[in-house]
């Protein structure tokens, strides 16, 4: 079976209609089991009521709990999310807390050596301790994906230039494009250029960019595939970009075709967002229906 390690933040998201468990790397992990692929959480709880709730789900889901650090001194993560225009969500994110203390150990970097792929994002790397650990256990990491998650003022550049050079795949959104694209002077210019410049400068094999309802595109540097998204009804955006993402790193290490992967990966992201919360209760069985179901709603407006 194959196995991914998802290093960062594990959280509860405030949401209005009360708390989820969430983080983006939890997030890939919860879905990339979901999908059949091993997954493993490297993060830190605090020893807390929301801590022991938190480490309870991620086993009720079927995830191991092994590489969860307990913290007697940091809390447990919450992150107040709220809803603004175009059902997009802006996140408070209190700091410290427990997964900015995460600790390098040599268990940790064995199961990193061993694993197909190390899923990571760039808010963990917002602290000296978790950011000096993830370093570590990049130089172990067979493959490595940055998943770019810009959350103001959580990021410095010359983290995310570190990242950028380090990483074998990268996913972020059309903003996060932007924004890195401007501290190299190049605010104008279109997605395409943007992105040949990250592949020159940090020699990265293959970014996917994301737009929402727009959908999200592919390149390697002699390619570029465009896949829109899957129409729905919105019910929340909390963790749908996880979701593509981790649809996306499932269907390439079954050595999928491209078109299959990203049609896959904006599929379980469009369902992800029809439904409450980012870790709906799912099969894979449900994800290939409800592709049907898109299927044949196409068909009858053609």
């Amino acid at each position: 079976m194959k196995k991914v390690v998802c290093f960062g933040e594990v959280l509860w998201d405030v949401l209005p209609e009360g708390k989820k468990p969430g983080g983006a790397p939890m997030n890939v992990a919860y879905h990339l089991n979901r999908l059949g692929i091993a997954s493993y959480m490297v993060s830190r709880v605090g020893d807390d009521p929301l801590g022991e709730e938190l480490t309870m789900f991620l086993k009720k889901m079927g995830l191991s709990t092994e590489y969860i650090q307990l913290d007697k001194d940091q809390k447990t993560s919450e992150v107040i999310a709220t809803e603004g225009a175009n059902h997009e969500m802006s996140y408070e994110i209190v700091q410290p807390v427990a997964w900015d203390f995460i600790r390098f150990d040599r268990q940790t970097a064995n199961l990193v050596e061993n694993a197909d792929l190390m899923v990571f994002g760039s808010l963990a790397a917002r602290s000296e301790l978790s950011r000096a650990t993830l370093y570590d256990l990049i130089a172990h990491a067979k493959l490595r994906l940055f998943d770019v998650n810009f959350r103001a003022p959580h990021y410095e550049q010359a983290t995310i230039e570190y990242l950028l050079d380090k990483a074998d795949i990268v996913k972020l959104n059309n903003h996060e494009l932007r924004v890195i694209a401007s501290w190299f002077g190049d605010e104008g210019g279109q997605e395409h250029e943007h992105v040949n410049r990250l592949q020159d400068k940090y020699k990265i094999g293959e970014i996917i960019v994301t737009k929402g309802g727009e959908g999200a595109s592919y390149y390697t540097p002699m390619e570029r595939y465009d896949f829109k998204a899957y129409p729905v009804i919105v019910k929340d955006t909390v963790g749908s970009g996880d979701s593509f993402l981790a649809a996306f790193v499932a269907q390439k290490l079954l050595g999928k075709s491209t078109e299959d992967i990203l049609d896959y990966a904006a599929a379980l992201g469009a369902y992800v967002t029809s439904q409450a919360g980012a870790n709906p209760d799912y099969k894979s069985s449900d994800l290939v229906r409800f592709m049907w179901q898109k299927q044949l709603e196409q068909l009858k407006w053609q």
